[in-house]
C-alpha cells in the first residue's frame, strides 16, 4: 500500500522518523554479534525414516498400548489412558522432550513458548478440552448461569493486542490508522457477518462452524465454501479494503501458516466465526495464556505419565498383525532398536509420517494431500522492555504489512508490578514461497542470517532497543502445521484419514487440517477412547 504524506505524518513527524532511520541503519552496520543459537525438531534422526538402515531389534518389551508421538494428541491419548486405569503403556517421542509444537524453554527471566502460545475461551462443542481445563484449575467453577469461571492467572492481561503502523502503535489488530469511510462500512459488514455466524445453525442442529470442526454442520451450500480460497471469497463478497485484506491475510498466516490466497474460505471463515466461548469473568474476544504458552499444558499433560514417555526414540516401524501390533523404535540415547509387541497402538504424529511408518493392508495412509506450512520463531532476551509511541506494550504485539507476524511478551502473565527485563517470542509464518522451497530457504540459513533478519525488524520498529539486546534463541519447524489449502477440510483425503482401523488408531490435529490445541487434543482423547473399546475396558466417554 502507497503511504500518503499524512498517513507518514500520523506516525510521529517526518524529521523524527528520519533520524530514527538514520539511528537504526547505523546499528545495524556496526552490528556486534548477539549470543544464541539454532534449535529445531530433531530432522537429521526423523529424515532416516526415508532412507531406512537401522539395525535389527535386539531385545522384545510388551506393552498393552504403545503410543507414538509425543505432541499435544499423543500426550491427550496417555492422559486418557492414565485417567481410565490403564497404566501399561509407553509413549515413544523423537525429539529431547514431549510437546511437539507446544514445546517450550525457560531462561533465567522467564519461561516461553517455543511454537502453540493460547487457547481460546472455550466452545460447548469441545468437551474433552473442557473436562482436562476443570482438572487442572484452568476452569475453577461455573455461574449461577452455568458460564464457565476461569482462572485469574491463566486469562490473558490487558492490554491484549496492538498493532504497529506508519510509526505508532494502534490498540487492536484490526487497521484502524487512515481507513476511508468505504472501508470502515465494509469493516461493519465483516465483522457483523462473522458474528451473525457464530451461533448460527444448520439443518441438521449444528452450528455451521465449531471447534471442533468436526461437530460442524454438514450443510452443503456451506460445506462449498472449501472450494473457494479466502480471497476469491472476499473478492466474490466485495470486500476490496486494502487494510481489511491485510487484516485477513494476517489472521490465515498467523492461524494457518498460509496466506489468505492459499487458505480454504471455509477455513478461513471458521477463524472468525467459531469462536463462541463465553466465560463469567471475562469478556469472549479474550484468551487463555501462560508465559510459556501451551508448554504449560504439556507440563501438567506429561507430569502424571512421565514415566511413560520415552524421548529420543524413533519409532520406524508399525506393522499391524491383526490381533496384535508390534513397533520397531531406535533409541538414540543407546543406539539400540527395540521391538514393542502390544495389543492396540496410537499413531499420533502428523500424517505425513504415519505414511512412512504404518504397515497395515487396512489402512490408506498416502501423504500427497497434506502439505505443511515451515515455521521460524526466535525468542529474544531484552534487558529494557519494549516501548513505542501510541498505545502501550501488549501481549500480542503485530507489525502492519511485515513478512514477521510480530512478538508476543513472556512476561506479560507474571503477576509483578513491572519486570525491568522480558523475553520476547517472534513468530514467522515463511508463506513467502511455497513449502518446499521456504523449508529449503530456512534449512540453508546461519545462525547470522537469521539474526540479522530478525534484529533488524525488531530494531526497525523499537530503535530505544539498541544495545539491550541480551540473546537470541531461533527454532525453525520445517513441517509446523498442516495447510487448511483449498478443497482438504472437507475432501476426501482428510476423510480417509478420519478412519480408525483397530488395533491401529491415528490422532493428530492434521485430521482435522486446522493445528489448533482443541483438535489436537480431542484427537487424542478420541483414539483413547477407542484403544479402551478395543480392549474391552468400560470407561465414560467425554466427547
Amino acid at each position: 500500500m502507497k503511504i500518503t504524506r499524512r498517513q507518514f505524518l500520523v506516525g510521529s513527524g517526518a524529521s523524527v522518523c528520519a533520524l530514527a532511520l538514520a539511528k537504526f541503519l547505523s546499528f545495524v552496520t556496526s552490528l556486534k554479534p548477539i549470543s544464541g543459537s539454532i534449535f529445531g525438531a530433531n530432522s537429521a534422526i526423523g529424515h532416516r525414516l526415508r532412507s531406512g538402515g537401522f539395525p535389527e531389534p535386539s531385545n522384545i518389551i510388551q506393552k498393552d498400548v504403545v503410543i507414538i508421538g509425543g505432541g499435544i494428541a499423543g500426550l491427550a491419548a496417555g492422559y486418557q489412558l492414565y485417567k481410565s486405569g490403564q497404566n501399561n503403556f509407553l509413549i515413544l517421542d523423537l525429539e529431547k522432550q514431549a510437546g511437539g509444537n507446544a514445546t517450550s524453554g525457560k531462561n533465567d527471566v522467564s519461561a516461553y513458548p517455543w511454537g502453540a502460545h493460547y487457547v481460546p475461551l472455550l466452545t460447548e462443542e469441545a468437551t474433552a478440552v473442557k473436562k482436562i481445563f476443570e482438572e487442572l484449575g484452568v476452569i475453577t467453577g461455573h455461574d449461577a448461569n452455568g458460564r464457565p469461571i476461569y482462572n485469574e492467572y491463566y486469562i490473558c492481561a490487558d492490554p491484549h493486542e496492538r498493532l504497529y503502523m506508519y510509526g505508532r502503535w494502534q490498540d487492536g489488530l484490526v487497521p484502524t490508522l487512515g481507513i476511508t469511510a468505504e472501508e470502515e462500512t465494509q469493516y461493519k459488514r465483516f465483522f457483523a457477518f462473522m458474528e451473525s455466524l457464530k451461533n448460527r445453525k444448520g439443518r441438521d442442529g449444528k452450528r455451521l462452524f465449531a471447534i471442533p470442526l468436526d461437530k460442524s454442520s454438514q450443510d452443503k451450500e456451506w460445506l462449498a465454501l472449501d472450494a473457494l480460497t479466502m480471497s476469491e471469497w472476499m473478492e466474490k463478497e466485495g470486500y476490496s479494503s486494502t487494510h481489511l485484506r491485510w487484516y485477513v491475510d494476517y489472521s490465515c498466516r498467523d492461524d494457518f501458516g498460509t496466506t489468505y490466497t492459499e487458505t480454504s474460505a471455509w477455513a478461513g471463515i471458521h477463524y472468525f466465526a467459531s469462536r463462541n466461548g463465553i466465560a463469567a469473568n471475562t469478556e469472549p474476544s479474550n484468551i487463555i495464556t501462560w508465559p510459556e504458552g501451551n508448554g504449560w499444558l504439556v507440563g501438567k499433560l506429561a507430569e502424571p505419565i512421565k514415566d511413560n514417555i520415552a524421548t529420543n526414540a524413533l519409532a520406524y516401524n508399525v506393522t499391524d498383525h491383526g490381533d496384535h501390533v508390534t513397533v520397531d523404535y531406535w533409541d538414540e540415547k543407546t543406539q539400540i532398536s527395540t521391538r514393542i509387541k502390544a495389543r492396540a497402538a496410537v499413531v499420533a504424529t502428523p500424517h505425513f509420517v504415519a505414511s512412512r511408518l504404518v504397515k497395515s493392508e487396512k489402512m490408506s495412509l498416502s501423504a500427497d494431500a497434506f502439505s505443511y506450512s515451515p515455521w521460524a520463531v526466535a525468542n529474544i532476551t531484552l534487558s529494557k522492555l519494549p516501548a513505542g509511541k501510541g498505545a502501550s506494550l501488549s501481549w500480542d504485539n503485530v507489525v502492519y504489512h511485515s513478512s514477521l507476524l510480530g512478538y508476543v511478551v513472556a512476561t506479560h502473565q507474571i503477576p509483578q508490578m513491572k519486570p525491568v527485563k522480558t523475553v520476547v517470542t517472534y513468530y514467522w509464518p515463511l508463506s513467502h514461497l511455497s513449502p518446499a522451497d521456504a523449508r529449503k530457504e530456512a534449512l540453508g540459513r546461519s545462525y547470522d542470517d537469521w539474526q540479522k533478519i530478525i534484529l533488524k525488524e525488531l530494531l526497525h520498529v523499537h530503535p530505544e532497543l539498541e544495545g539491550y539486546v541480551e540473546h537470541m534463541d531461533v527454532w525453525v519447524w520445517g513441517h509446523a502445521m498442516v495447510r487448511p489449502t483449498r478443497g482438504f477440510i472437507w475432501g476426501n483425503e482428510r476423510k480417509k484419514a478420519l478412519k480408525q482401523n483397530p488395533p491401529i488408531f491415528t490422532a493428530h490435529s492434521d485430521m482435522s487440517g486446522i493445528s489448533i490445541f482443541e483438535e489436537a487434543y480431542t484427537h487424542g482423547v478420541r483414539a483413547a477412547e477407542g484403544v479402551l473399546s478395543h480392549l474391552g475396558v468400560s470407561y465414560r466417554s467425554i466427547l
